[in-house]
């Protein structure tokens, strides 16, 4: 049984799930990172030397990296569906997974860490209010892109909806105002509907 380490309440470790659970694959899971502590052990770094999560050991092939995990899983179980077998879908899908995590994430940390993980009188202000302005911009990018489409790679959920989805949960959930993105809106609510995504995805915010 394919084995996964990393705690539920992470943005990373949720892509790696919801993966699994739409190809309704069997796994472990064992709590890691943060306050379960394991990614500083030596058993642990000789898995994933970053020291970070979620890492997967499938029938002993080890790998870590969100991202690469999806791929890896897409290609294996779900060549055609989540794994586009047009070259130009499967790159779409691929683009839009590395700018929901290097870009879209990236922007948004500040704010999601100043808002949901530090107290509030450790909060630094203005920090989190150049997140919150920078991401907004940034999910007006996704919003365009979605015109014309149900999904962020077309007419299919593919793996690229997947970091995606998460990181824009996160968004869709902090306590801000946010920029009217009707066609994101409506994508998310799309994902909303899809079981697996309710059941890894949409935790409350720790």
């Amino acid at each position: 049984m394919l084995k996964i380490w990393g705690r539920r309440n992470s943005v990373n470790v949720k892509k790696a799930l919801w993966c699994l659970e739409e190809l309704g694959l069997a796994y472990e899971r064992v709590d890691a990172g943060r306050e379960y502590g394991v990614v500083d052990t030596p058993g642990y770094r000789a898995l994933n030397p970053n020291g970070l999560v979620p890492t997967i050991d499938d029938a002993g092939f080890v790998l870590w990296e969100s991202h690469a995990i999806v791929r890896y899983l897409a290609a294996k179980h779900a060549a055609g569906t989540l794994w586009p077998d047009d070259l130009r879908v499967r790159a779409d899908a691929d683009r839009w997974m590395d700018w929901a995590g290097a870009t879209l994430g990236a922007a948004m940390r500040p704010a999601f860490w100043g808002l949901v993980r530090t107290p509030p009188a450790e909060r630094d202000a203005r920090e989190i209010a150049a997140s919150v302005a920078r991401s907004a911009e940034l999910v007006k990018i996704a919003d365009a892109a979605l015109a014309g489409r149900p999904y962020i790679a077309g007419d299919a959920f593919t793996m690229g909806d997947i970091p995606l989805g998460c990181h824009v949960y996160n968004w869709m959930t902090l306590p801000i105002e946010r920029p009217a993105t009707p066609r994101l809106a409506a994508w998310y609510g799309r994902l909303a509907e899809r079981p697996a995504f309710r059941r890894v995805v949409m935790l409350p915010l720790s």
